[in-house]
């Protein structure tokens, strides 16, 4: 089981929930190349550990537990694994 960010990232990237993920598995951060081109943030499915810690702060409800996922916010499951398949 892991958190994916789902639509209402799309053009916000507020980022509240890359500075307090205990294992750095958000990503692009402001920092990395990429960020601004971005659409959106993305949780690496192999690292997130479940513990919550984005879905409290994201101040607009975009990080969620894939297993909670509305049914037409299903696809950001793919679009997650995607980001980190290369």
């Amino acid at each position: 089981m892991t958190y994916v960010i789902a639509e209402p990232c799309i053009g916000q990237k507020d980022a509240s929930c890359v500075a307090v993920c205990p294992v750095d598995c958000i990503h692009p951060t402001q920092e990395e190349p990429g960020f601004a081109e971005s659409e959106q943030l993305f949780i690496d499915p192999d690292e997130c550990i479940d513990c919550d810690a984005c879905a409290i702060a994201c101040p607009v409800g975009a990080a969620t537990n894939e297993d909670l996922l509305r049914p037409e916010w299903a696809h950001y499951r793919g679009k997650n694994e995607a980001f980190f398949a290369s």
